[in-house]
């Protein structure tokens, strides 16, 4: 949008400083054309008053004088003739130059003279001026003129170039004003574009600045303002909600396993203690949910300036659960060449409760005799942790639905909670989780690296 608009309004800027710039090139030119015209058959008429006293009978040693002035202040050359095209006085140039023979004839015949071209900086060579000498009905003699156009082009060059930084100095003013005027248009947008990113992410309340950009724009940003602090709430309501209610639930649950476990011993105590086990865990899952979307909404309100070796937080959680993988039947082989260190940003137990569920999901369906690979890479300033499994994997079609919550295979026990805390846990640090299938499961963790 922004870039549509600066090229509307600089094509409409270019086209107004364009529209005023040629006219005013072409009427300078033409002036000064006029000018120049106007001098040369002001100097042409008066040789010609002088040529017709000198022709009546009177001395022509003013005429001589004047033509020879002229002639050295300005070399232009001058020829004056009687109507019998004899040479009175001649300068710089004779009958038999090109053009002075025609030019003559057209005087003594008192043939109007065609207005002259306008001139440009380019223009060049001579131009002939003739003025008859005597009246419409008595023609006694005439005079040529020949001036070059070289020092009135000049002079247009010079008027052209002032023109033309003028217009360069309008075109630069106009392009900063466009610059500026689409800036003021735009920057309210590009907040409420920055913010609904903050929303999508889990910003906690983003709020765009409503002093800038026209009226109605300002409007919208008090708006989106109030909207904002309601979905915050909302979600914030939401989470103590559900951390409310699985904290509360767990009382309860504590007694009745008492009495359960009070109970004589059964096939009844063991289902029903295997029910509890399991509603346990989905609280526990639950509270740590909303600890995760809660650390989630601090680390984007903070801007996620926390990090750690994601190297070595994996080496400690390995050794922390490879007494589990023992008892499971599952070995922990490291790759062969493992990265000394691999900076990342995020929290180390935030980290380390990622790595908590994968390895925790590939203890538990790996099945026994499996074999869990790991492997830590830097691709493009982004840190990537693969933790592999040989084990039956996933169907295709569920892998999609691995990190929904709540959602569990067919005959998996847990809560269906694990990775879906792990995934929330991993965008709000910028980073993501992504798995594959066949053979075994194979979980990516991609985060940014830290510099």
């Amino acid at each position: 949008m922004r870039r549509r608009l600066l090229l509307v309004l600089l094509a409409f800027s270019a086209l107004a400083v364009a529209g005023l710039a040629v006219p005013l090139l072409s009427s300078t030119a033409a002036n000064r054309t006029h000018e120049f015209a106007a001098a040369r058959t002001a100097d042409a008429a008066r040789f010609a008053a002088l040529a017709g006293t000198a022709l009546a009978g009177g001395p022509a040693d003013q005429l001589r004088a004047e033509v020879r002035a002229h002639a050295d202040l300005f070399g232009d050359g001058v020829v004056v003739v009687d109507a019998r095209r004899g040479v009175v006085v001649a300068r710089g140039m004779g009958l038999d130059d090109p053009g002075v023979a025609s030019a003559v004839d057209a005087a003594l015949r008192n043939q109007p003279r065609p207005a002259l071209a306008p001139l440009r900086p380019w223009s060049t060579g001579d131009v002939l001026f003739s003025q008859a000498v005597g009246t419409g009905v008595r023609v006694s003699g005439a005079v040529v003129l020949r001036t070059s156009a070289r020092p009135a082009a000049e002079d247009i060059a010079v008027r052209w170039a002032a023109v033309l930084l003028g217009a360069l100095a309008a075109a630069a003013a106009v392009v900063v004003l466009a610059f500026r005027l689409t800036r003021w248009l735009l920057l309210p947008v590009d907040q409420l574009a920055q913010a609904m990113h903050r929303i999508g992410e889990g910003g906690e309340r983003p709020h765009v600045d409503p002093v800038s950009g026209p009226p109605e724009l300002r409007g919208l940003a008090r708006e989106f303002n109030h909207m904002s602090d309601a979905l915050a709430e909302s979600a914030q309501r939401q989470r103590g909600l559900v951390a409310d209610i699985a904290h509360q639930l767990r009382n309860p649950m504590a007694a009745l396993r008492l009495r359960v476990d009070g109970l004589a011993a059964g096939s009844v105590r063991r289902s029903m203690q295997v029910e509890f086990d399991r509603l346990e865990s989905l609280l526990d899952g639950m509270l740590a949910l909303a600890s995760a979307d809660s650390t989630a909404t601090d680390v984007a309100a903070a801007g996620g300036a926390a990090s750690c070796d994601a190297v070595a937080v994996l080496a400690d959680r390995l050794d922390a659960w490879h007494g589990s993988a023992d008892h499971a039947g599952v070995a922990f082989a490291p790759p062969a060449d493992p990265p000394a260190s691999l900076p990342v940003r995020c929290a180390e137990s935030e980290l380390a409760q990622v790595l908590d569920v994968v390895l925790d999901n590939a203890v538990k369906y790996a099945g026994r005799g499996a074999t869990v690979r790991w492997s830590a890479v830097s691709r493009a300033g982004r840190a990537v942790l693969e933790i592999a499994d040989d084990g039956p994997g996933v169907p295709e079609a569920d892998l999609p639905r691995l990190t929904e919550r709540f959602w569990r295979g067919a005959s998996a026990p847990g809560s269906g909670l694990g990775l879906a805390i792990a995934e929330r846990l991993l965008t709000a640090r910028g980073g993501r989780l992504a798995l594959s299938t066949g053979p075994g499961l194979t979980v990516h963790i991609e985060l940014p690296e830290a510099s």
